[in-house]
């Protein structure tokens, strides 16, 4: 039978209750979709800090055993799928495993649970990348580039992006209406335009009332403020 200890990267970082989810991350958006959801559904979990900025990290053998896009978070179930440990990275495939594993904050059946996957594919598809391109070329080493039309280009596809959301919130609290593994991915980008990237004037972020507020009460969440400082 399968163990953690089959697993190369629980050489690197060794778990210390093998019998729970062990969760590698860093407070990125990315990051927090998953620790968010792990807080909200009360899974116990290890967490294990992963630096993308240190190649002796997520780019190491052990590493990329897990996940070979290298990228943060990664997730081993020891109690996965009748009974065997499950490996799992990307934060969609990752959100839809714990809310069918749980049956919480994804509708097991019906056009709910396939407008819940719809506005998750979203996120995934359109928001993670273009507000992340709007962070590189805004706040960090993109910035140093004097040529304006990569920065505008990816402000004008946030705002775009922006804006379909703020309609999809017109009398809704959440994006479905009730809350879901759709809301844990997108209101951490969101989050990232204000707090780490300082984008909202340029995104237009500033603008859309309604996207504001669903921050604020995505935020508010006590499970949220937990999940946001793991990996920190």
């Amino acid at each position: 039978m399968t163990s953690l200890s089959d697993f190369p990267i629980t050489r690197r970082w060794p778990a210390t209750r093998p019998d729970v989810l062990q969760l590698y991350t860093l407070a990125t958006p990315n990051g927090i979709k998953v620790s968010v959801m792990l807080e909200e559904t009360g899974l116990d979990y290890e967490a294990h800090r992963i630096s993308i900025g240190n190649p002796e990290d997520q780019m190491t053998p052990e590493y990329l055993s897990l996940n070979p896009n290298n990228k943060i978070p990664a997730l081993i179930d020891p109690n996965g799928p009748d009974g065997k440990p499950l490996g799992l990275w990307e934060t969609g495939a990752m959100l839809i495993y714990l809310g069918d594993k749980t049956g919480q904050f994804l509708p097991k059946e019906g056009a709910a649970r396939y407008h819940t996957i719809q506005w998750l594919m979203w996120q995934m598809g359109g928001v993670g990348p273009m507000f992340g391109q709007v962070g590189y070329f805004h706040r960090y080493k993109g910035s140093e580039i004097e040529d304006p039309r990569p920065r505008t280009r990816y402000y004008n596809e946030a705002r775009r992006l922006l804006g379909v959301l703020d309609k999809q919130l017109v009398g809704r609290d959440w994006v479905t209406g009730e809350y879901s593994i759709a809301d844990m991915a997108i209101a951490p980008w969101l989050r990232g335009v204000r707090v780490h990237y300082e984008a909202e004037k340029e995104t237009g972020m500033d603008g859309f009332a309604n996207v504001q507020a669903y921050l604020d009460r995505f935020l508010a969440r006590p499970a949220v403020q937990r999940g946001i400082l793991v990996g920190a």
